[in-house]
């Protein structure tokens, strides 16, 4: 089939490469605009752009996709279907309809669960043990089209948001693949969403990474896990930022029910860890980020740092 594939983050490089090593004819290529980035200002190609030059592929990188310019200049490409894998912009009914199969959007869960920004992140921010990848025909709607083909993945239980986001984009890889024949030979029946099952999934924030002490230690240590690697989970110490990477949750025991000790409070220190109190049970930590320094284990970070019992973790400090 002719493609136009539109898309902009790591995730959406892994269905482009499969797209042309099936042999598909990509005719273009349309990504966000480049950006400045770091303290030197430098230009930053999106990762899709940086993966159709390799290829030769044209690249489109409009700033606003529904404008008139903007859509001339994609009737130019020859195309049978546009793909979309997280590209960044929403588009309008006449882009929608302009190719001969419509456009497809290939979406990281099964929906109409977690529609949205960030579906890979709230899956396990939310504790859910599934998700997976759906192809579905595009609508005017934020993820609401009809449901084309679908593909589980179980979410281990130290999942990352990283190491789930590799999972899926590979998932969505070999899943457009045995998609498109299908799709062209009239194969796939189309399922329509029940709204009513739908939830939502948006965009995260950095100030989502603020650990709330006074949630229970398994929240966090979702949080922790979900948010891994942007923005992270993160809280305070002596006026430092501090990102926490690796935890675990430690069960409070019988004879620790009558502890005091408020939450955000560091209880027990060894040389590999440390564990501070929550709202429900304790946080038990093994890696950590200090501002301005490098992600080290608990027991490295205690040879340059004395940390006690005692000691509160939090905004204020």
């Amino acid at each position: 089939m002719k493609i136009v594939y539109m898309g902009t983050p790591d995730f959406a490089v892994a269905p482009l490469e499969a797209l042309i090593q099936a042999g598909h004819q990509v005719s273009a290529v349309v990504t966000q605009p480049d950006k400045q980035k770091g303290r030197g200002k430098e230009v930053q190609m999106t990762p899709v752009k940086e993966c159709a030059l390799k290829y030769g592929i044209p690249v489109f990188q409009p700033v606003k996709i529904k404008e008139k310019e903007a859509v001339e200049k994609l009737r130019e490409y020859p195309a049978d279907l546009f793909v979309i894998a997280a590209f960044g912009q929403l588009l309008s009914e006449e882009i929608l309809n302009m190719p001969k199969f419509g456009c497809v959007n290939i979406h990281a869960s099964l929906l109409p669960a977690y529609r949205g920004a960030a579906p890979i992140q709230w899956v396990i921010l939310n504790g859910e043990t599934k998700t997976g990848v759906t192809i579905m025909q595009m609508e005017k709607g934020l993820d609401t089209g009809d449901m084309l083909l679908k593909a589980e993945v179980d979410i281990d239980p130290k999942e990352t948001g990283e190491s789930l986001h590799d999972k899926l984009m590979e998932t969505g890889a070999k899943l457009i693949v045995e998609a498109l024949p299908k799709i062209e030979r009239g194969e796939l029946t189309k399922e329509k969403q029940d709204d009513s099952l739908s939830t939502y999934a948006p965009r995260l924030t950095k100030a989502m990474g603020l650990i709330d002490w006074n949630q229970e230690a398994a929240v966090i240590e979702r949080l922790i896990r979900g948010l891994n690697s942007w923005p992270s989970a993160y809280t305070y110490y002596h006026g430092k930022t501090l990102k926490i990477w690796e935890a675990d949750v430690i069960p409070i025991q019988a004879d620790e029910e009558n502890n005091t000790a408020l939450p955000g409070t560091i209880c027990r220190i060894n040389k590999d860890f440390f564990d501070i109190a929550c709202g429900k049970d304790f946080l038990r930590v093994y890696s950590l980020q200090l501002e301005g320094k490098k992600r080290v284990s608990v027991k490295d970070f205690l040879l340059g740092y004395q940390l006690e019992p005692g000691i509160q973790l939090g905004v204020n400090l």
